[in-house]
Protein backbone atom coordinates (compact mmCIF):
# COMPACT_ATOMS: atom_id res chain seq x y z
CA UNK A 1 0.00 0.00 0.00
CA UNK A 2 1.43 3.37 -1.11
CA UNK A 3 1.28 5.96 1.77
CA UNK A 4 2.54 9.29 0.83
CA UNK A 5 4.45 10.99 3.97
CA UNK A 6 4.94 14.42 2.25
CA UNK A 7 1.11 14.49 2.51
CA UNK A 8 1.02 13.05 6.03
CA UNK A 9 3.04 16.25 6.97
CA UNK A 10 2.42 18.99 4.68
CA UNK A 11 -2.01 18.57 4.84
CA UNK A 12 -2.53 20.14 8.33
CA UNK A 13 -0.08 23.19 6.92
CA UNK A 14 -2.42 23.81 3.70
CA UNK A 15 -5.68 23.25 5.50
CA UNK A 16 -4.29 25.92 7.99
CA UNK A 17 -3.18 28.68 5.47
CA UNK A 18 -6.66 27.76 3.81
CA UNK A 19 -8.56 28.15 6.93
CA UNK A 20 -6.57 31.64 7.50
CA UNK A 21 -9.02 32.96 4.47
CA UNK A 22 -11.63 31.30 5.33
CA UNK A 23 -14.73 32.96 7.31
CA UNK A 24 -14.55 33.26 10.93
CA UNK A 25 -16.90 30.79 11.86
CA UNK A 26 -15.65 27.69 9.53
CA UNK A 27 -11.93 28.29 10.13
CA UNK A 28 -11.95 25.87 13.45
CA UNK A 29 -13.75 23.27 10.84
CA UNK A 30 -10.24 23.55 8.50
CA UNK A 31 -8.13 23.17 11.53
CA UNK A 32 -9.91 19.90 12.21
CA UNK A 33 -9.99 18.52 8.35
CA UNK A 34 -6.02 19.09 8.46
CA UNK A 35 -5.90 16.86 11.11
CA UNK A 36 -8.27 13.99 10.26
CA UNK A 37 -6.80 13.09 7.19
CA UNK A 38 -3.31 12.61 8.73
CA UNK A 39 -4.74 10.53 11.18
CA UNK A 40 -6.50 8.55 8.45
CA UNK A 41 -3.04 8.07 7.42
CA UNK A 42 -1.68 7.30 10.69
CA UNK A 43 -4.28 4.40 11.10
CA UNK A 44 -3.45 2.76 7.70
CA UNK A 45 -0.08 2.91 8.27
CA UNK A 46 -0.86 1.14 12.00
CA UNK A 47 -2.11 -1.63 9.94
CA UNK A 48 -0.34 -2.46 6.77
CA UNK A 49 3.18 -2.13 8.86
CA UNK A 50 5.23 -4.78 8.69
CA UNK A 51 6.57 -5.51 11.84
CA UNK A 52 8.96 -8.07 10.66
CA UNK A 53 10.76 -5.71 7.76
CA UNK A 54 14.05 -4.60 8.29
CA UNK A 55 14.78 -1.01 7.74
CA UNK A 56 12.56 1.59 6.47
CA UNK A 57 9.28 1.30 5.00
CA UNK A 58 6.98 4.42 2.51
CA UNK A 59 10.67 5.98 2.12
CA UNK A 60 10.53 9.36 0.38
CA UNK A 61 13.98 10.38 -0.84
CA UNK A 62 14.65 13.04 -2.99
CA UNK A 63 17.63 15.12 -3.72
CA UNK A 64 16.86 18.98 -2.14
CA UNK A 65 19.89 21.07 -1.79
CA UNK A 66 22.41 19.15 -3.68
CA UNK A 67 25.58 21.55 -3.10
CA UNK A 68 24.68 21.43 0.66
CA UNK A 69 24.36 17.52 0.82
CA UNK A 70 20.66 17.80 2.48
CA UNK A 71 17.71 15.92 0.92
CA UNK A 72 14.07 15.36 1.62
CA UNK A 73 14.13 11.63 2.55
CA UNK A 74 11.57 10.16 5.22
CA UNK A 75 10.28 7.29 6.39
CA UNK A 76 8.74 5.18 9.08
CA UNK A 77 10.00 2.35 11.22
CA UNK A 78 9.61 0.89 14.34
CA UNK A 79 11.02 3.88 16.43
CA UNK A 80 8.27 6.55 15.37
CA UNK A 81 5.16 4.49 13.40
CA UNK A 82 3.72 4.74 16.64
CA UNK A 83 4.58 8.58 17.89
CA UNK A 84 3.40 9.43 14.49
CA UNK A 85 -0.21 7.46 15.49
CA UNK A 86 -0.21 9.42 18.92
CA UNK A 87 0.65 12.76 17.13
CA UNK A 88 -2.03 12.82 14.57
CA UNK A 89 -4.88 11.17 17.05
CA UNK A 90 -3.70 14.01 19.98
CA UNK A 91 -4.17 16.83 17.08
CA UNK A 92 -7.38 15.70 16.13
CA UNK A 93 -8.68 15.44 19.39
CA UNK A 94 -8.08 19.19 20.07
CA UNK A 95 -8.79 20.40 16.63
CA UNK A 96 -12.21 18.81 17.23
CA UNK A 97 -11.89 20.69 20.45
CA UNK A 98 -11.88 23.81 19.14
CA UNK A 99 -14.56 23.67 16.87
CA UNK A 100 -16.89 23.20 19.80
CA UNK A 101 -15.17 25.51 21.54
CA UNK A 102 -13.85 28.34 18.96
CA UNK A 103 -11.08 30.32 20.19
CA UNK A 104 -10.44 34.43 19.39
CA UNK A 105 -9.05 35.09 16.16
CA UNK A 106 -9.82 31.28 15.32
CA UNK A 107 -8.28 31.86 11.58
CA UNK A 108 -4.77 32.67 13.28
CA UNK A 109 -5.17 30.07 15.73
CA UNK A 110 -5.64 27.29 12.50
CA UNK A 111 -2.58 28.63 11.36
CA UNK A 112 -0.30 28.23 14.32
CA UNK A 113 -1.97 24.75 15.13
CA UNK A 114 -1.69 23.39 11.48
CA UNK A 115 2.38 24.66 11.57
CA UNK A 116 2.82 23.17 14.85
CA UNK A 117 1.39 19.44 13.76
CA UNK A 118 3.41 20.08 10.46
CA UNK A 119 6.34 20.53 12.19
CA UNK A 120 6.35 17.58 14.73
CA UNK A 121 5.36 14.68 12.20
CA UNK A 122 8.11 16.51 9.98
CA UNK A 123 10.35 15.77 13.21
CA UNK A 124 9.49 12.30 13.14
CA UNK A 125 9.55 11.39 9.81
CA UNK A 126 13.03 12.97 8.37
CA UNK A 127 15.84 10.87 8.09
CA UNK A 128 18.01 13.39 7.20
CA UNK A 129 19.97 15.39 9.72
CA UNK A 130 19.21 18.60 8.47
CA UNK A 131 15.81 18.23 7.92
CA UNK A 132 15.13 17.11 11.02
CA UNK A 133 16.82 20.15 12.64
CA UNK A 134 14.86 21.93 10.29
CA UNK A 135 11.23 21.05 11.47
CA UNK A 136 12.62 20.50 15.23
CA UNK A 137 13.09 24.51 15.09
CA UNK A 138 10.00 25.05 13.51
CA UNK A 139 8.28 23.56 16.16
CA UNK A 140 8.98 26.74 18.41
CA UNK A 141 7.49 29.07 16.35
CA UNK A 142 3.98 28.41 16.37
CA UNK A 143 3.83 27.76 20.05
CA UNK A 144 5.79 30.74 20.85
CA UNK A 145 2.43 32.87 18.85
CA UNK A 146 -0.02 29.85 20.71
CA UNK A 147 1.53 31.12 23.94
CA UNK A 148 1.99 34.88 23.25
CA UNK A 149 -1.44 35.61 21.75
CA UNK A 150 -3.75 33.24 22.98
CA UNK A 151 -2.10 32.46 26.77
CA UNK A 152 -2.70 33.52 30.34
CA UNK A 153 -2.59 36.56 31.85
CA UNK A 154 1.81 36.24 32.10
CA UNK A 155 1.35 34.90 28.64
CA UNK A 156 4.45 37.15 27.00
CA UNK A 157 6.89 36.68 29.91
CA UNK A 158 6.03 32.97 29.69
CA UNK A 159 6.79 33.00 25.79
CA UNK A 160 9.67 34.71 25.99
CA UNK A 161 10.89 32.51 28.54
CA UNK A 162 10.37 29.42 26.62
CA UNK A 163 11.51 30.85 23.51
CA UNK A 164 14.82 31.95 25.10
CA UNK A 165 15.45 28.65 26.70
CA UNK A 166 14.94 26.29 23.74
CA UNK A 167 16.28 28.56 21.39
CA UNK A 168 19.66 28.47 22.86
CA UNK A 169 19.15 24.15 22.56
CA UNK A 170 17.91 24.67 19.00
CA UNK A 171 20.85 27.07 18.18
CA UNK A 172 23.42 23.90 19.96
CA UNK A 173 21.59 21.40 17.62
CA UNK A 174 22.50 23.43 14.57
CA UNK A 175 25.82 23.94 15.50
CA UNK A 176 26.61 20.18 16.18
CA UNK A 177 24.92 19.15 13.39
CA UNK A 178 26.79 21.01 10.79
CA UNK A 179 29.74 19.67 12.48
CA UNK A 180 28.89 16.38 12.37
CA UNK A 181 27.82 16.14 8.62
CA UNK A 182 31.69 18.53 7.52
CA UNK A 183 33.74 16.15 10.11
CA UNK A 184 32.09 13.08 8.97
CA UNK A 185 32.87 13.96 5.45
CA UNK A 186 29.77 11.21 4.54
CA UNK A 187 29.05 11.60 1.10
CA UNK A 188 30.79 9.41 -1.44
CA UNK A 189 33.45 11.31 -2.35
CA UNK A 190 33.93 12.84 0.92
CA UNK A 191 31.67 15.64 0.65
CA UNK A 192 29.22 17.23 2.85
CA UNK A 193 26.00 14.98 3.80
CA UNK A 194 23.40 14.95 5.88
CA UNK A 195 21.58 11.84 5.60
CA UNK A 196 21.49 9.85 8.74
CA UNK A 197 22.53 6.40 6.74
CA UNK A 198 25.33 8.10 5.98
CA UNK A 199 26.23 9.69 9.05
CA UNK A 200 26.10 6.09 10.73
CA UNK A 201 28.10 4.86 8.33
CA UNK A 202 31.19 7.12 9.14
CA UNK A 203 31.58 7.83 12.83
CA UNK A 204 32.98 10.24 14.41
CA UNK A 205 36.19 9.88 16.87
CA UNK A 206 35.19 9.32 20.71
CA UNK A 207 36.87 13.15 21.68
CA UNK A 208 34.74 14.74 18.82
CA UNK A 209 31.37 12.27 19.68
CA UNK A 210 31.86 13.73 23.08
CA UNK A 211 31.18 17.31 22.50
CA UNK A 212 28.74 16.88 19.45
CA UNK A 213 26.76 14.63 22.20
CA UNK A 214 26.84 17.13 24.44
CA UNK A 215 25.36 19.48 22.30
CA UNK A 216 22.13 17.30 21.27
CA UNK A 217 21.41 16.07 24.77
CA UNK A 218 21.15 19.55 26.08
CA UNK A 219 18.96 20.29 23.08
CA UNK A 220 16.47 17.93 23.44
CA UNK A 221 16.69 17.93 27.82
CA UNK A 222 15.77 21.38 27.41
CA UNK A 223 12.96 20.74 25.41
CA UNK A 224 11.80 17.59 27.34
CA UNK A 225 11.81 19.53 29.90
CA UNK A 226 14.56 17.46 32.08
CA UNK A 227 15.57 18.80 35.75
CA UNK A 228 18.04 21.28 35.87
CA UNK A 229 16.82 22.35 32.31
CA UNK A 230 13.08 22.94 33.08
CA UNK A 231 13.03 26.75 34.01
CA UNK A 232 10.70 27.56 31.01
CA UNK A 233 8.43 24.56 32.08
CA UNK A 234 6.05 26.36 34.98
CA UNK A 235 5.36 29.72 33.57
CA UNK A 236 4.48 28.30 29.80
CA UNK A 237 2.23 24.79 31.42
CA UNK A 238 0.17 28.03 33.01
CA UNK A 239 0.18 30.19 30.72
CA UNK A 240 -0.57 27.98 27.10
CA UNK A 241 -4.58 27.63 26.29
CA UNK A 242 -5.32 24.28 27.35
CA UNK A 243 -5.62 22.70 23.44
CA UNK A 244 -2.32 23.28 22.60
CA UNK A 245 -1.13 22.58 26.01
CA UNK A 246 -2.63 19.01 25.29
CA UNK A 247 -0.61 18.57 22.02
CA UNK A 248 2.61 20.33 23.37
CA UNK A 249 3.08 18.08 26.76
CA UNK A 250 1.48 15.27 24.71
CA UNK A 251 3.62 15.16 21.98
CA UNK A 252 6.34 17.95 21.67
CA UNK A 253 8.49 16.60 24.16
CA UNK A 254 8.41 13.10 23.01
CA UNK A 255 9.97 14.72 19.44
CA UNK A 256 13.59 15.35 22.11
CA UNK A 257 12.99 11.62 23.42
CA UNK A 258 13.10 10.30 20.08
CA UNK A 259 16.14 12.35 18.95
CA UNK A 260 18.20 10.55 20.96
CA UNK A 261 17.24 6.95 19.72
CA UNK A 262 17.19 8.25 16.19
CA UNK A 263 20.03 10.35 16.02
CA UNK A 264 22.36 10.69 19.27
CA UNK A 265 22.57 7.04 20.18
CA UNK A 266 23.36 5.22 16.30
CA UNK A 267 25.46 9.03 15.63
CA UNK A 268 27.74 8.78 18.74
CA UNK A 269 27.88 5.83 20.36
CA UNK A 270 31.08 6.02 22.38
CA UNK A 271 29.67 9.27 23.39
CA UNK A 272 26.91 7.85 25.07
CA UNK A 273 28.10 4.99 26.74
CA UNK A 274 31.03 7.46 28.23
CA UNK A 275 28.60 9.69 29.26
CA UNK A 276 25.98 7.38 30.36
CA UNK A 277 26.22 7.61 33.97
CA UNK A 278 25.37 11.62 33.83
CA UNK A 279 22.55 10.86 31.77
CA UNK A 280 21.12 8.48 34.46
CA UNK A 281 21.80 10.59 37.17
CA UNK A 282 19.95 13.70 35.28
CA UNK A 283 16.96 11.10 34.77
CA UNK A 284 16.72 10.34 38.40
CA UNK A 285 16.90 13.52 39.73
CA UNK A 286 13.89 14.81 37.07
CA UNK A 287 12.06 11.49 38.75
CA UNK A 288 12.77 12.76 41.83
CA UNK A 289 12.32 16.35 41.74
CA UNK A 290 9.40 16.39 39.50
CA UNK A 291 7.43 13.97 41.67
CA UNK A 292 8.39 15.59 44.84
CA UNK A 293 7.34 19.11 42.96
CA UNK A 294 4.03 17.50 41.91
CA UNK A 295 3.15 16.48 44.90
CA UNK A 296 3.34 19.90 46.49
CA UNK A 297 1.66 21.83 43.87
CA UNK A 298 -1.74 23.32 44.32
CA UNK A 299 -2.64 24.41 40.37
CA UNK A 300 -3.47 21.20 38.49
CA UNK A 301 -1.83 22.06 35.31
CA UNK A 302 1.55 22.43 37.23
CA UNK A 303 0.79 18.82 39.03
CA UNK A 304 0.70 17.55 35.30
CA UNK A 305 3.64 19.79 34.10
CA UNK A 306 5.94 18.53 36.93
CA UNK A 307 4.36 15.06 36.67
CA UNK A 308 5.75 15.08 32.99
CA UNK A 309 8.86 15.89 34.48
CA UNK A 310 9.04 12.72 36.45
CA UNK A 311 7.67 10.57 33.38
CA UNK A 312 10.51 12.16 30.70
CA UNK A 313 12.85 10.96 33.39
CA UNK A 314 11.60 7.21 32.93
CA UNK A 315 11.77 7.65 29.27
CA UNK A 316 15.43 8.81 29.43
CA UNK A 317 16.00 6.27 32.21
CA UNK A 318 15.15 3.52 29.58
CA UNK A 319 17.25 5.21 26.84
CA UNK A 320 20.28 5.10 29.09
CA UNK A 321 20.09 1.92 30.33
CA UNK A 322 21.96 -0.23 27.62
CA UNK A 323 20.57 -3.79 28.38
CA UNK A 324 21.47 -6.37 26.59
CA UNK A 325 18.44 -6.91 25.35
CA UNK A 326 17.09 -3.26 25.60
CA UNK A 327 14.22 -3.95 27.31
CA UNK A 328 14.69 -0.61 29.00
CA UNK A 329 14.70 1.67 25.12
CA UNK A 330 11.77 -0.18 24.38
CA UNK A 331 10.05 0.33 27.79
CA UNK A 332 10.89 4.45 26.97
CA UNK A 333 9.30 4.30 23.55
CA UNK A 334 6.14 2.33 25.08
CA UNK A 335 5.98 5.04 27.27
CA UNK A 336 6.59 7.73 25.41
CA UNK A 337 3.46 7.04 23.65
CA UNK A 338 2.01 6.05 26.93
CA UNK A 339 2.31 9.46 28.27
CA UNK A 340 0.94 11.30 25.29
CA UNK A 341 -2.09 9.22 25.31
CA UNK A 342 -2.64 9.74 29.22
CA UNK A 343 -1.58 13.65 29.87
CA UNK A 344 -3.35 14.84 26.59
CA UNK A 345 -7.02 14.25 27.86
CA UNK A 346 -5.97 15.14 31.49
CA UNK A 347 -4.98 18.71 30.19
CA UNK A 348 -8.39 18.55 28.54
CA UNK A 349 -10.41 17.62 31.67
CA UNK A 350 -8.89 20.74 33.62
CA UNK A 351 -11.18 22.76 31.60
CA UNK A 352 -14.30 21.28 32.74
CA UNK A 353 -13.03 21.25 36.12
CA UNK A 354 -12.45 24.74 36.01
CA UNK A 355 -15.77 25.28 34.53
CA UNK A 356 -17.05 23.54 37.70
CA UNK A 357 -15.33 25.61 40.19
CA UNK A 358 -15.65 29.20 39.18
CA UNK A 359 -12.99 29.09 36.81
CA UNK A 360 -10.57 28.19 39.32
CA UNK A 361 -7.54 25.85 38.20
CA UNK A 362 -6.46 25.04 42.30
CA UNK A 363 -7.49 21.69 43.64
CA UNK A 364 -8.03 23.72 46.75
CA UNK A 365 -11.16 25.10 45.23
CA UNK A 366 -12.53 22.23 44.03
CA UNK A 367 -13.71 18.93 45.53
CA UNK A 368 -17.35 17.65 45.51
CA UNK A 369 -17.23 17.87 41.63
CA UNK A 370 -17.88 13.92 41.49
CA UNK A 371 -21.33 14.80 43.24
CA UNK A 372 -23.10 15.29 40.29
CA UNK A 373 -21.02 14.40 37.39
CA UNK A 374 -20.27 10.41 37.37
CA UNK A 375 -19.33 10.09 33.93
CA UNK A 376 -17.05 12.97 34.05
CA UNK A 377 -16.05 11.51 37.50
CA UNK A 378 -15.30 7.81 36.07
CA UNK A 379 -13.58 9.11 32.88
CA UNK A 380 -10.81 11.23 34.79
CA UNK A 381 -10.36 8.01 37.65
CA UNK A 382 -9.49 5.81 34.65
CA UNK A 383 -6.65 8.34 33.15
CA UNK A 384 -5.26 9.14 36.78
CA UNK A 385 -5.10 5.30 37.18
CA UNK A 386 -3.24 5.39 33.95
CA UNK A 387 -1.28 8.00 35.07
CA UNK A 388 -0.43 5.57 38.09
CA UNK A 389 0.63 3.05 36.48
CA UNK A 390 -1.90 0.80 37.94
CA UNK A 391 -1.09 -2.90 36.88
CA UNK A 392 -3.20 -3.29 33.92
CA UNK A 393 -2.19 -0.55 32.33
CA UNK A 394 0.03 0.40 29.10
CA UNK A 395 1.51 2.59 31.78
CA UNK A 396 2.53 -0.23 33.85
CA UNK A 397 4.25 -2.13 30.99
CA UNK A 398 6.78 0.75 29.90
CA UNK A 399 7.83 1.09 33.32
CA UNK A 400 8.27 -2.49 34.40
CA UNK A 401 10.30 -2.79 31.00
CA UNK A 402 12.45 0.87 32.07
CA UNK A 403 12.94 -0.53 35.36
CA UNK A 404 13.74 -4.00 34.17
CA UNK A 405 16.39 -2.75 31.82
CA UNK A 406 17.90 -0.46 34.44
CA UNK A 407 17.96 -3.37 36.83
CA UNK A 408 20.09 -5.52 34.59
CA UNK A 409 22.54 -2.23 34.06
CA UNK A 410 22.60 0.02 37.08
CA UNK A 411 21.18 -1.95 39.91
CA UNK A 412 21.33 0.80 42.63
CA UNK A 413 20.13 3.78 39.71
CA UNK A 414 16.85 1.37 39.60
CA UNK A 415 16.05 1.01 43.37
CA UNK A 416 16.10 4.83 43.45
CA UNK A 417 14.09 5.32 40.73
CA UNK A 418 11.28 2.79 41.98
CA UNK A 419 10.28 5.44 44.59
CA UNK A 420 9.10 7.64 41.51
CA UNK A 421 6.26 4.90 41.20
CA UNK A 422 5.64 5.17 44.79
CA UNK A 423 5.49 8.85 44.77
CA UNK A 424 3.34 8.86 41.16
CA UNK A 425 0.71 7.51 43.03
CA UNK A 426 0.95 9.84 45.74
CA UNK A 427 0.78 13.09 43.60
CA UNK A 428 -1.96 11.55 40.73
CA UNK A 429 -4.31 10.25 43.94
CA UNK A 430 -3.94 13.52 45.29
CA UNK A 431 -5.03 15.53 42.57
CA UNK A 432 -8.25 12.77 41.66
CA UNK A 433 -9.27 12.94 45.20
CA UNK A 434 -9.01 16.59 46.48
CA UNK A 435 -10.82 17.66 42.85
CA UNK A 436 -13.19 14.89 42.85
CA UNK A 437 -14.31 14.19 46.34
CA UNK A 438 -13.34 15.66 49.59
CA UNK A 439 -15.45 18.77 50.58
CA UNK A 440 -17.43 20.85 48.00
CA UNK A 441 -15.02 23.83 47.31
CA UNK A 442 -17.16 27.30 47.86
CA UNK A 443 -17.58 28.27 44.13
CA UNK A 444 -18.04 24.42 42.61
CA UNK A 445 -21.45 23.99 41.15
CA UNK A 446 -21.03 20.14 40.08
CA UNK A 447 -22.86 19.17 36.82
CA UNK A 448 -22.32 16.26 34.41
CA UNK A 449 -20.59 16.87 31.50
CA UNK A 450 -21.81 17.58 28.07
CA UNK A 451 -22.27 15.22 24.97
CA UNK A 452 -19.91 18.01 22.96
CA UNK A 453 -17.05 17.32 25.76
CA UNK A 454 -17.67 13.73 25.76
CA UNK A 455 -17.11 13.62 21.95
CA UNK A 456 -13.40 14.25 22.52
CA UNK A 457 -12.62 12.88 25.22
CA UNK A 458 -14.27 9.57 25.44
CA UNK A 459 -12.63 8.32 22.26
CA UNK A 460 -9.42 9.80 23.86
CA UNK A 461 -9.95 7.54 26.97
CA UNK A 462 -11.00 4.56 24.60
CA UNK A 463 -7.46 4.62 23.33
CA UNK A 464 -5.94 4.12 26.74
CA UNK A 465 -8.21 1.32 27.06
CA UNK A 466 -7.01 -0.12 23.99
CA UNK A 467 -3.54 0.26 24.02
CA UNK A 468 -3.73 -1.02 27.57
CA UNK A 469 -4.87 -4.43 26.55
CA UNK A 470 -2.75 -4.73 23.43
CA UNK A 471 0.61 -3.58 24.08
CA UNK A 472 2.40 -5.51 22.33
CA UNK A 473 2.02 -4.76 19.19
CA UNK A 474 3.76 -1.43 19.57
CA UNK A 475 6.44 -3.55 21.41
CA UNK A 476 6.81 -6.10 18.11
CA UNK A 477 6.82 -2.80 15.95
CA UNK A 478 9.43 -1.10 18.02
CA UNK A 479 11.74 -4.03 18.71
CA UNK A 480 14.03 -4.49 15.96
CA UNK A 481 14.43 -0.57 15.71
CA UNK A 482 15.12 0.25 19.64
CA UNK A 483 17.33 -3.13 19.48
CA UNK A 484 19.93 -1.51 16.56
CA UNK A 485 19.59 1.86 18.30
CA UNK A 486 20.66 0.50 21.56
CA UNK A 487 23.19 -2.79 20.35
CA UNK A 488 24.84 0.63 18.25
CA UNK A 489 26.09 1.97 21.64
CA UNK A 490 26.86 -1.59 23.55
CA UNK A 491 28.24 -2.81 20.65
CA UNK A 492 30.61 0.27 20.46
CA UNK A 493 31.50 0.44 24.13
CA UNK A 494 32.02 -3.65 24.44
Amino acid sequence: MTVHLSILIFWPLLLAVLGALAPRAVAPLFALVGALVPLGYAVIMLVDHDPDARGLQYVTDDAWIEELGIRYSLGVDGLNLWLVGLTTLLFAASALWLVLRPPVRPQLFAVHFGIAETAVLGSFLAQDLALFVLFFDLMLVPFYFLVGQWGGPERVAAALKMVIYTLVGSLLMLAAAVATAVLAGAGPDGSISFSLDELRANLLGEGTQKLLFAAFALAFLIKMPAFPLHGWMPDTYRNMPLPALAVFSGVVSKVAAYGFLRIVLPLFPAAAEDWQLILLILALCSILYGSIQAFTQTNIRLILGYSSVAQLGFITLGIFAFDDAAKGAQGALLQAVNHGLVVAPLFLIIALLAARAGGSEDIRDMGGIAFRAPVLATLFLIVTLATLAMPGSANFVGEFLILLGVFESRLAVAIIASTGVILASVYALRMYIRSMHNRQGPAVTSFEMSLRDAVVIVPLVAAIIAFALFPQRALDAGEPAVQAASQAVTGAGR
